[in-house]
């Protein structure tokens, strides 16, 4: 490699998830990702690099960009759209390094589209990648060290991304990993079972830094290790600020940390409820989900006006075609601000994944369809078109008009926030279809069922009666 500035690109590629046009959520709905201000921090004081950062989900690319380098990091979701850019940009003899979820998951995947594929988390190895080419030295594979410690790395430059394509740009992270073991989630199975923390200390003058009012905190489970969250609540309290992230159910057992989670400026959490059916928790390794406890759980939280979003995710073993309206009406009932509603994918990689393919379930490797809206499995208990179907009718129900107002008349959330919330969620869940719109191979057009129906929502409830009944004659 000739000595000089090295240009160097970073591209996230489009999915079904986030795009461009077309997407699911357009960009003045999506936070700003930490990843490429992440990886930017990282890079080597003495080496010269021209920087340039590319979001597919904000903006069109072009694909005759003039690059050194070009790095993209990969969810399944996005893999097929990152395999295509990675041949077109090495056909003109620019090398391509992949990294992300899905090249952890399954790195045997990525290599052949790849010079060089990064597995694990970048604080390490991102910085002896760039060195290694700066000097003509790349190799093949680079894999995070077990030993990675978090603390004194530099904090993000958010300033590689343009702030105003984004809701906000105020996202932090002050843990990555999970300690629980969910055979659907990919966390576990990509880096391990490991707690990786932020010192507090850097955490708030990260936030102090951004001059933050409100946050976004993107770690999967803030509350994994209770001292930690304790010590990281304490901190926020003097800062005055309200911040959004994700937890589990055990938090509303922890009365303590529930209150100290609400003075330190919580006001909304993202919590995996999955199911209904506590067989399908105790299968998937998430049994510290009680359902009958889901209740008790929203009333804590809105007792310290805390906002729930709730998600749910349909197709696992013990689901059949009733478990649709019975999940919306219990999201109803309970109050839940915001349910979201899913298909359950088997990420490659997963134990989920194994298993489904050792049974001879796995019906599609197309890693564009992964995206947990379409159905890429046999279910055990109905047939793909009712599990295809059934997701879009709990939509239908949840973000029906009589269910909104249930909810919002409950809601913890400030009103106009939780009404403009609702009838964002009550578009998209009417418009499945329209942003999941990857064909499904194994059914044809005129054989599918499609995941909703524009101005079909008053017959949604006898739709799903019908489904009830089809999936009694088929057990």
């Amino acid at each position: 490699m000739a000595a000089g500035k090295l240009r160097v690109v970073l591209i996230s590629p489009k999915g079904p998830l986030y795009r461009h046009r077309g997407g699911i959520f357009g960009q003045s709905l999506r936070y700003m990702p930490l990843t490429f201000p992440t990886l930017a921090a990282l890079i080597p004081d003495e080496l010269d690099v021209d920087l340039v950062c590319l979001d597919e989900g904000i903006s069109n690319i072009d694909v005759n960009l003039e690059a050194d380098l070009v790095g993209m990091t990969v969810i399944t979701g996005t893999a097929p759209r990152a395999y295509e850019l990675a041949r077109q940009f090495r056909e003109r003899n620019i090398p391509v390094v992949l990294g992300g979820p899905h090249v952890t998951l399954v790195p045997d995947d990525a290599q052949p589209h790849a010079d060089s594929i990064a597995v694990g988390y970048a604080e390490e190895e991102w910085p002896r990648l760039l060195r290694d080419f700066a000097q003509g030295q790349l190799e093949p594979r680079y894999t995070q060290s077990p030993s990675l410690d978090l603390s004194g790395f530099p904090h993000p430059d958010r300033g590689v991304l343009p702030r105003h394509r984004y809701l906000t740009s105020h996202v932090f992270e002050a843990t990555r990993g999970c300690v629980h073991n969910c055979s659907f989630c990919v966390v576990p199975s990509a880096w391990g079972r490991q707690p990786w923390q932020k010192p507090v200390e850097e955490i708030v003058e990260d936030l102090q830094r951004q001059r933050a009012r409100r946050a976004i905190f993107i770690d999967l489970n803030l509350i994994a290790d209770r001292d930690y969250a304790a010590s990281l609540f304490e901190a926020l309290i003097p800062l005055k600020i309200q911040w959004y992230g994700l937890a589990t159910t055990l938090l509303g057992r922890d009365p303590n940390l529930l209150e100290l989670c609400a003075r330190s400026g919580c006001r909304g959490l993202l919590m995996g409820l999955e199911s209904i059916h506590p067989q399908n928790l105790g299968a998937n390794h998430k049994a510290f989900n009680h359902p009958e406890e889901y209740v008790d759980v929203v009333a804590q939280l809105h007792r310290h006006r805390i906002a729930l979003q709730g998600c749910f995710t349909f197709g696992l073993d013990e689901d059949r075609p009733d478990v649709f309206l019975k999940t919306a009406q219990l999201a109803v009932q309970i109050g839940i601000d915001l349910p979201r509603f899913a298909i359950i994918t088997p990420f490659p990689g997963t134990p989920l994944f194994d298993r489904l393919d050792s049974e001879g379930r796995i019906l599609t490797r197309d890693w564009e369809l992964y995206d947990g809206q379409h159905v890429v499995f046999q279910p055990a208990r109905m047939s793909v078109e009712q599990l295809q179907t059934g997701n879009g009718l709990a939509w239908k129900h949840a973000y029906s008009w009589p269910g909104m107002a249930r909810r919002l008349l409950r809601t913890a959330a400030p009103f106009p926030v939780a009404l403009m919330s609702n009838l964002g969620y009550r578009f998209y869940g009417r418009r499945l279809d329209r942003f999941y719109n990857c064909d499904i191979p194994w059914i044809t057009q005129r054989e599918r069922v499609p995941v909703s129906e524009p101005g079909r929502l008053d017959n949604s409830e006898e739709r799903i009666d019908k489904l009830v009944t089809i999936g009694r004659e088929d057990s």
